[in-house]
């Protein structure tokens, strides 16, 4: 049963005694969505690929975290890997016990012309975007059915809609991921939990920084977006606390964009 929220309406946005697991979460999108978590009493798991690099900045993350008085752990799993999403699950629930929340945030773009496009790299993008997720779904959200309460939020992308001619696979995974939140939301809903897709779309991430140094480019993306301006991984924070806490209880197989209007252009 919900709070009261004619006394106490953001008592609906306490994560207090939720585990969650963030997957890609040292940088960008995923550390923003997972401090906000944190903030929020949530004990969060933050994953990253394994890398040195990526441990130091996972680190980093918790150490922030723990600095706050918030509650977080590293988690490493490379999802090119078979089975990292499996061993994931594992791991997160071993030591900080039942996930109540997922937040499916890692992903992979590799930018190339559809005639050029490798076995190995249609592989890769496909283990990391959707073998990786699968196995975090079935290994994650059975517990969630069971118990009553959970929270599955897929992070997507203006992709869906509008691929980029260089993203073949990419924009392909994110639009078959939005076709699985819409089929589990079904499947689940019943049971106190919500599936819901998140779609950002141009969000100053490390990854996107580094196409747009142009500054003639980077005009050129702004004047499409009706805000004005590009979106911040901090942009998405509301958003993901409102679909992954109680107050998003009646939130189920949305696709909610937060791209300052440019999905309307």
């Amino acid at each position: 049963m919900p709070p009261n929220a004619a006394t106490s309406p953001m008592s609906l946005f306490d994560l207090t005694g939720r585990t969650a697991l963030v997957t890609g979460a040292r940088r960008g999108i995923g550390r923003s969505i997972a401090l906000a978590f944190a903030a929020q009493g949530a004990h969060v798991a933050i994953h990253h690929a394994g890398t040195e690099q990526e441990q130091r900045q996972a680190a980093a993350v918790v150490a922030e975290l723990t600095q706050h008085d918030g509650h977080a752990h590293p988690f490493a799993a490379d999802f090119a890997q078979p089975g990292a999403g499996a061993q994931l699950a594992a791991a997160v629930t071993q030591q900080l016990g039942p996930i109540d929340i997922l937040v499916l945030n890692a992903s992979i773009e590799l930018l190339e012309n559809y005639r050029d496009i490798s076995t190995d790299r249609f592989d890769q993008q496909i283990a990391i975007n959707l073998r990786a997720p699968l196995e975090l779904l079935q290994a994650i959200l059975p517990g969630m059915t069971e118990r009553g309460w959970g929270r599955v939020l897929a992070i997507g992308s203006v992709q869906q809609v509008k691929p980029h001619p260089e993203m073949l696979v990419y924009a392909g995974t994110k639009a078959a991921q939005l076709n699985w939140v819409r089929s589990l939301a079904r499947q689940v809903g019943h049971s106190g939990v919500t599936v819901n897709n998140l779609a950002p779309g141009a969000i100053l991430t490390a990854r996107n920084s580094s196409r747009l140094t142009d500054p003639e480019r980077r005009l050129q993306v702004e004047r499409r977006i009706p805000a004005g301006r590009l979106g911040s991984p901090d942009d998405l924070i509301g958003a993901a606390l409102l679909l992954c806490s109680e107050a998003g209880s009646y939130i189920n197989g949305v696709d909610l964009f937060v791209d300052g209007g440019l999905g309307i252009t």
